[in-house]
């Protein structure tokens, strides 16, 4: 077991070195293990993540209530970076509408006192 083990390590070294045109120090061979199991690391939590998203997808669309909260997750699933854009700008908007809101209810309010008053 050891033996294929040994062997299995070395014809991986090689292979790298043949990629690279040098063998690699140890430190770069662990960067380079490091990188690759931080790599894949994040693939399995972005699948974890899109499976608990497509379980949640799945309860929404049983919950009428919840229909419109089923449709952006469904939108986000399919579309991940255009529904992060489309956030942005829907949240930019709606925080430019409250202040807008707020300053137009405040000029309301001072027009209607000096009416009153």
């Amino acid at each position: 077991m050891d033996s294929f083990s040994s062997t299995d390590k070395l014809e991986r070294e090689l292979k790298q070195a043949q990629q690279f045109g040098r063998w690699l120090s140890d430190e770069e061979r662990l960067a380079l293990e490091e990188e690759q199991a931080q790599a894949s690391r994040v693939i399995e939590q972005q699948q974890h993540r899109r499976k608990r998203l497509v379980i949640l997808t799945g309860v929404c669309i049983l919950l009428p209530p919840l229909w419109g909260f089923a449709a952006a997750l469904s939108f986000y699933l399919l579309f991940p970076d255009s529904a992060k854009r489309l956030a942005v700008i829907a949240g930019s908007a709606l925080i430019f509408v409250s202040i807008l809101s707020v300053i137009l209810m405040g000029l309301l309010i001072t027009i209607v006192a000096n009416i009153l008053l």
